[in-house]
């Protein structure tokens, strides 16, 4: 990742911030509705998983500028995962839903670099958990 895409990434996160509850609300419909194999994964009441989501989302966001650092903990939450029962092509379409999740909350601000930064820092990261 390049300076230039952890700044896209970190200054368009902040314009989600405010719409945090929306933006999880639309990232777990949107989730559900192109992989509803997954659903069984996660607890019927999805509030504190909205809550972790946009939590573990900032942390990575906020951390970018020092990925090396963040790379365990990274990790770790991708063994925490496998024991949920995640597979590697379950991730594929939490991207996909993650950004069209930005999409839909940035509007016109997700502008085609935007997109990539965030593909690249999705890709990233989920690479890391992926292997873990």
């Amino acid at each position: 990742m390049t300076p230039q895409q952890i700044e896209l990434v970190q200054t368009s996160f902040k314009k989600v911030v405010p719409i945090a509850g929306t933006a999880a609300d639309l990232f777990y419909a949107r989730l559900f509705e192109i992989a509803p194999e997954v659903r069984s994964l996660f607890p019927q009441d999805l509030s504190e998983q909205k809550k972790k989501l946009m939590g573990m989302l900032g942390t990575a966001v906020g951390s970018l500028h020092r990925l090396e650092a963040i790379l365990p903990a990274v990790a770790d939450l991708g063994k925490r995962h496998k024991g949920y029962g995640v597979t590697a092509a379950q991730y594929a379409p939490v991207g996909a839903a993650l950004l069209w999740t930005l999409e839909k909350g940035l509007g016109a601000d997700f502008t085609p670099e935007v997109k990539a930064a965030w593909t690249e820092t999705y890709t990233t990261l989920a690479g890391v958990m992926t292997n873990a």
